[in-house]
C-alpha cells in the first residue's frame, strides 16, 4: 500500500523530533488512533515521550522545527504535539510543553487522551503506550468529563456570540455526544459515531447534517440569518444536554 501524504508527514515529524531532543516514543491519538481521520480536516494529535525535562533551549529548537515544517508541509498546520517527560508520566495533572496553534505553550494531557492512547494509540516510534503510561485511576476519566462540561461548556452556552462560529457548533455538539456515551457506557466513540448519537439525543437534524457535511462532505453556504438561528438552536441544545448529563450523574 502506498504511503499517504499524512504518513509521509508523520514519518518526517518523528525523524525531526528525534534529531532535536532525546525521544523515547511518539504516538498519535484522536481521529488518527480512533479510525475516523479525515485528511485535510482532522487534526494530527500527537504525543512525544522525551527522556528529560525540556529547558529553554530545547523549547526554542522545537519551536523552530515546527515552524520550518509548517513552511514546508501544509498538513503540519493541523499538527499538535505534547512533549511528556518520561519520569512525569504518572502525574496526571502536570502541564507539558506543547506545540499547538502555531506556538509553544504548556498544558496537561487529559484523561481522555490518556484513555485513547491506552486503548489504541497509534505507535509512530518506540514502545506502545501501555508499556509507559500508567492506567487511569477508577473514576478519573468520568470526573474530568463532568468537570469539563460544568466548568467549560456550560458557561460557554452563556456566550451567544461564540456559537456563530462553525467550530463552536461542531465541538459543542460532538463533545456533548461523546461525553454522554462515555459517562453512560464507559466507552470512547469517534466523531462519526457521535453524529449518530446526536440524532438519538434529539439534536436538530439540520444542525447535525451541517456538522456532518463540514467533516465528511461539502457544506452548503448559509446566510447570516441562518447562522444566527443555527447558533441559537445549537447553544440551547448543548445547554440542555449538559445540564441533563450532569444531573444524571448526581446521586
Amino acid at each position: 500500500m502506498a504511503a499517504t501524504e499524512t504518513d509521509l508527514v508523520l514519518k518526517r515529524f518523528v525523524s525531526c523530533v528525534r534529531q532535536e531532543v532525546p525521544t523515547v516514543a511518539v504516538w498519535a491519538h484522536g481521529s488518527l488512533a480512533l479510525g475516523d481521520f479525515q485528511p485535510g480536516r482532522s487534526d494530527l494529535d500527537l504525543i512525544a515521550i522525551v527522556e528529560a525535562p525540556l529547558d529553554g533551549e530545547d523549547r526554542n529548537r522545537l519551536a523552530s522545527m515546527h515552524r520550518q515544517l509548517l513552511e514546508e508541509e501544509a498538513a503540519v498546520a493541523k499538527l499538535h504535539c505534547s512533549y511528556m517527560v518520561r519520569a512525569e508520566l504518572a502525574e496526571a495533572g502536570a502541564d507539558h510543553v506543547t506545540w499547538a496553534h502555531g506556538t509553544i505553550l504548556e498544558r496537561p494531557v487529559t484523561p481522555v487522551t490518556r484513555r485513547e492512547l491506552l486503548e489504541g494509540g497509534l505507535i509512530l516510534y518506540g514502545p506502545p503506550p501501555m508499556e509507559l503510561l500508567p492506567p487511569l485511576i477508577p473514576g478519573q476519566l468520568e470526573d474530568f468529563i463532568r468537570r469539563d462540561l460544568e466548568e467549560f461548556w456550560l458557561p460557554a452556552t452563556g456566550r451567544p456570540l461564540l456559537w456563530l462560529r462553525d467550530i463552536w457548533v461542531d465541538l459543542g455538539l460532538l463533545v456533548l455526544a461523546r461525553a454522554t456515551v462515555t459517562l453512560r457506557d464507559g466507552r470512547l466513540i469517534t466523531k462519526g459515531e457521535a453524529l449518530a448519537e446526536l440524532r438519538e439525543l434529539g439534536a436538530p437534524a439540520d444542525v447535525v447534517r451541517d456538522i456532518h457535511d463540514r467533516r465528511y462532505a461539502r457544506p452548503e453556504p448559509i446566510s447570516r440569518l441562518q447562522r444566527i438561528r443555527r447558533a441559537m438552536r445549537a447553544r440551547a441544545f448543548v445547554r440542555r444536554g449538559v445540564r441533563r448529563t450532569l444531573a444524571a450523574g448526581k446521586p
